[in-house]
Parts: structure tokens; C-alpha cells; sequence
């Protein structure tokens, strides 16, 4: 899978109310910047994505303009997003024009003390689609004039 497919692969699971903190590596550098929040670190952006997936509903997520580049060992992207939710808490429909971009990198799995590719370090590097680019960085802003 390429980094592009991955990053469709993420509006999909978003619109499907699908687990996303799988999409995110799982580092103390990783960064998520939303339209009202920033989390730092792989555990604030999984616990920031579950807790989003938990208390939101029917996504509408229409990609405009993607554009990515994809090197040995790294991804960058951009995209013009429309977007719709349902927060369940407040029972409000939200809707935004938006920017995002971010960076991916590739990850691997570490080796199992037995040295025989498993993942018993408990680090995750992909969400079961045998897929490894996973975001470090994503910025998420709306595109409104001043």
C-alpha cells in the first residue's frame, strides 16, 4: 500500500467510525493538531482519536486535492477537506472546510526476544491491513478567510 492509499484509508475509517489511533505511530513524537486540540505524544493521540471515535457519528469526509509524496522512508501530504460530524454529547452537526497535512513513515514491527519477527514489545506498526506507514505528524485547520 502506498503512503496515498494509506491516507485514504484513514478518511475511510474515519468515515466509517473505525478504530484511528492504529493509524498514528505509536512515539513520543507523534503530533495531531485538530481543528480545537493538539495532542503530543503517541499516547495523548490515541487516546485523543479513541475518545473522538467514541463521541462522534455520521462522518462526511471529501477529499479535494491530495497530493503526496512518498521517499524511502518517509511521506509528506496535503488536501483540501470538506467534513461533517455528529457530536453525540452535544447532539450538534458540525461542518468545516479544511486543510490538512502531515508526514507518514514507515514502520516496522519489533523482533520478538525469540528473533523470529514477532511483536512482543507490545509496539503496534500497522492495524491488521499488513499496511506499515503510519502518521507522526497531521495538522487539521480550517481554510475560512480572514
Amino acid at each position: 500500500m502506498s503512503a496515498a492509499d494509506r491516507v485514504r484509508a484513514y478518511y475511510d475509517a474515519l468515515r466509517g467510525g473505525e478504530p484511528l489511533d492504529p493509524f498514528f505511530a505509536p512515539v513520543d513524537g507523534a503530533v495531531k493538531v485538530g481543528i480545537s486540540e493538539r495532542l503530543v505524544g503517541g499516547e495523548a493521540v490515541a487516546e485523543g482519536l479513541r475518545d473522538q471515535t467514541e463521541r462522534t457519528t455520521d462522518w462526511s469526509v471529501g477529499s479535494r486535492d491530495l497530493r503526496v509524496t512518498e521517499r524511502e522512508g518517509y511521506a509528506w501530504f496535503g488536501d483540501r477537506v470538506s467534513m461533517a460530524w455528529t457530536d453525540t454529547d452535544r447532539h450538534i452537526r458540525y461542518e468545516f472546510d479544511t486543510r490538512w497535512s502531515g508526514t507518514l513513515e514507515p514502520r516496522e514491527a519489533p523482533e520478538s526476544p525469540a528473533g523470529d519477527g514477532g511483536n512482543e514489545g507490545g509496539e503496534t506498526a500497522t492495524d491488521g491491513s499488513g499496511d506499515r506507514w503510519q502518521f507522526v505528524a497531521m495538522h487539521v485547520s480550517t481554510a475560512r478567510d480572514l
